[in-house]
């Protein structure tokens, strides 16, 4: 069990700004959840998307609905981001908890399976939508420049646990 919850469909070693959009349409994909910290903007305290992850989010909004997803508390922050694109939030989420997922899932009144989760950590953001049937997809952390973190150690600590744990990330897409 703990193994599947693990394994993201796709693992892409890229950000979330070089993911192919027509690639989750293809998948069926018909609306997006999106972790906020390090996955659309870098660690810190900065509120201004990176234009790359302006550009793909402004592309995404065209054909997708979109709801921002954060653990982070901070509603002046994730609710900075939200603004810029006039987008749905939802701050102190979490993660892997389905309490709040399940309110914004129903929100879509689509299929689980139709709505994609897109985030840098394994053991909130993939677990999380592995437990609902989202599709998952596991990109880079973003640094200031908006360009995928080289060392990101934390990443990196997840991926050898879960194969340790016999998560078998074989499977992932773009590596």
């Amino acid at each position: 069990m703990l193994r599947q919850l693990l394994r993201p469909n796709w693992l892409i070693d890229r950000t979330l700004a070089e993911l192919p959009l027509q690639d989750l349409l293809d998948q069926g994909i018909r609306a997006l959840v999106l972790d906020v910290d390090r996955t659309l903007l870098p660690r810190g305290t900065a509120t201004i998307l990176p234009e790359s992850a302006l550009r793909w989010l402004q592309a995404a909004r065209e054909q997708l609905p979109i709801h921002l997803f954060s653990n982070n508390p901070s509603r002046e922050r994730i609710g900075a981001v939200a603004r810029q694109l006039d987008l749905p939030f939802t701050t102190s989420a979490g993660k892997p908890r389905r309490g709040a997922l399940r309110k914004v899932l129903n929100q879509f009144a689509l299929p689980h399976h139709q709505v994609a989760l897109i985030g840098d950590r394994l053991f909130t953001d993939v677990i999380a939508g592995n437990r609902l049937g989202l599709f998952t997809v596991l990109v880079k952390p973003i640094n200031p420049q908006g360009q995928p973190c080289r060392r990101d150690g934390l990443q990196r600590l997840e991926l050898r646990m879960a194969h340790w744990l016999g998560g078998g990330l074989g499977s992932g897409r773009g590596r």
